[in-house]
C-alpha cells in the first residue's frame, strides 16, 4: 500500500471516528495501568465490570497494596488468569511506591520493568495515558495490518515496526485506537463485515467475498 493509499486509509478512519480512544474505563494513568494489566486475554467489558467497583474503594498504589491479593480477588475473579494478575498488581504497586513515588513511569524501560507489563502494555500506557505516538500491536491490529496490506509482517514486532514507518505522521497518535476498533468490530477474524467497511476499496485482502466471508483466517 503506497503513501497515498495509506493516507486515504486513515483519512477514512478519522472521518468515521474523529476522536478514538480505549474502551477501558479509567480516570488516571494508574487506573489505566491496572486495567491494561487485567485486560490480557480478557475483554474490555469484563475488565470494566471489575474495575468500576474496585476503583471506587482503591485506585492508588497504596490503597491497592493495603487491600492485598485477597481483597482484590472478589473484583477480578471473573477475569481470566486473575490469580496471576492479582499478584502482578500487588508487585507493581509496591514498585511504584518504592521506585517512582507512587506515579506511573513515563519511559518504556521503567514500564516494562513492572510485573506483567510487556511491550504491548507499555505502548498502550505511553500512547493513551501520556500521548506518545506508539502502537500496541494486538491480534486485531496484527490482523488488520496484514489483511489490508497496510503493514504486513510475520510477528507483532515486525508489524509494529512497519506501522511506525508507514503510518503518516499526522495519524500516528490515534492509529492504535483506529486499528484496534476496526479489527474488533469490522475486520473481524472469521466473518469480516467487508460490505460495511469504509476502507474496503483500499483493502488488498484477496480472500474476501461479496458476503464478507473469508476462506481461512489470520
Amino acid at each position: 500500500m503506497n503513501l497515498e493509499r495509506r493516507r486515504s486509509f486513515f483519512e477514512l478512519l478519522k472521518a468515521n471516528n474523529p476522536q478514538p480512544t480505549t474502551e477501558l474505563e479509567y480516570s488516571s494513568p494508574f487506573e489505566l495501568l491496572i486495567a491494561v494489566l487485567l485486560s490480557a486475554q480478557a475483554t474490555d467489558v469484563s475488565v470494566n465490570k471489575g474495575t468500576r467497583k474496585l476503583f471506587k474503594i482503591a485506585n492508588t498504589p497504596q490503597a491497592l497494596l493495603n487491600l492485598g491479593e485477597e481483597g482484590v480477588r472478589p473484583y477480578i475473579q471473573h477475569i481470566g488468569l486473575f490469580r496471576t494478575k492479582g499478584k502482578h498488581i500487588q508487585e507493581t504497586c509496591k514498585i511504584l511506591l518504592e521506585q517512582h513515588q507512587g506515579e506511573v513511569p513515563r519511559t518504556r524501560e521503567a514500564l516494562e520493568a513492572l510485573p506483567g507489563v510487556g511491550r504491548k502494555t507499555a505502548n498502550v500506557i505511553l500512547n493513551t495515558a501520556f500521548g506518545e505516538p506508539t502502537i500496541a500491536v494486538d491480534t486485531h491490529i496484527f490482523r488488520v495490518s496484514n489483511r489490508t496490506g497496510l503493514a504486513p509482517g510475520k510477528d507483532v514486532v515486525m508489524v509494529e515496526a512497519q506501522l511506525m514507518k508507514r503510518v503518516p505522521k499526522e495519524f500516528l497518535q490515534d492509529a492504535h485506537h483506529w486499528l484496534i476498533l476496526h479489527g474488533r468490530y469490522t475486520c473481524t477474524a472469521r466473518n469480516p463485515h467487508c460490505q460495511e467497511c469504509i476502507v474496503e476499496p483500499l483493502c488488498r485482502f484477496k480472500q474476501k467475498t461479496g458476503k464478507g466471508k473469508v476462506r481461512g483466517d489470520i
